[in-house]
């Protein structure tokens, strides 16, 4: 890992991820972003081969950043490093093409071991994380032909949902009235058999499902 960037808004903690990272990638240059701005700007001057993500940014989402990167660049490595590690972030972070979630809580030592995994093809994820993404599909199942039972609309609409979009956003994005939205998720959640949107993120990736937008 050469070139890392580190988006993190509080500077004591990029002092922190850069200080883990370092231990993992001694030879590594790192540069660092506050802002989803500031780490979309960093994208366009210098591509990098590991990307350290916090989710909860002063001016956005750090999944913003990530959809970014993978988009432009789908070799670099990225990697959440949050204190978010609920069911609904995980999957929104996994589904857009994540390759890792860390805890901020985890000792620097582990942290620094687990980036270090990720040369070996390892994801790197937090013990409790890795625990409810198991759980996670325990309960879930596999989507097998469930694409199939929904009709074209509700396929749309479960694309935009599952990129955490609100019921009020998917309306103004279908042109339908947020009612008839709010239907057709409670046709996809009988038919998927689910009961809340990480649930429907999980099952949107899973199918393939991606907006237009």
């Amino acid at each position: 890992m050469k070139n890392i960037l580190i988006v993190e808004d509080i500077s004591e903690t990029r002092k922190w991820l850069a200080q883990i990272v370092t231990v993992a990638f001694p030879a590594s240059d790192i540069d660092d972003a506050p802002t989803v701005r500031a780490g979309m700007t960093a994208l366009k001057n210098k591509q990098y081969d590991l990307a350290i993500i916090d989710l909860g940014l002063p001016d956005g989402s750090g999944l913003e950043i990530l959809r970014k990167i993978k988009d432009k660049s789908p070799n670099t490595i990225c990697v959440i490093t949050t204190v978010m590690g609920d069911d609904a972030h995980i999957v929104a972070a996994l589904s857009a093409g994540a390759q890792g979630y860390l805890l901020k809580e985890q000792p620097a030592e582990l942290l620094s071991r687990q980036l270090k995994q990720l040369i070996e093809g390892i994801p790197a994820l937090s013990p409790s994380i890795a625990q409810r993404i198991m759980e996670h599909f325990r309960l879930t199942g596999p989507a097998a032909e469930t694409k199939n039972h929904l009709t074209t609309r509700e396929q749309e609409v479960l694309a935009l949902i599952g990129r955490g979009m609100r019921n009020v956003d998917v309306a103004q994005s279908l042109d339908l009235a947020e009612t008839t939205v709010a239907s057709h998720i409670k046709s996809i959640y009988r038919k998927l058999g689910i009961s809340s949107r990480a649930e429907a993120s999980w099952h949107a990736a899973q199918l393939g499902l991606r907006s237009n937008e």
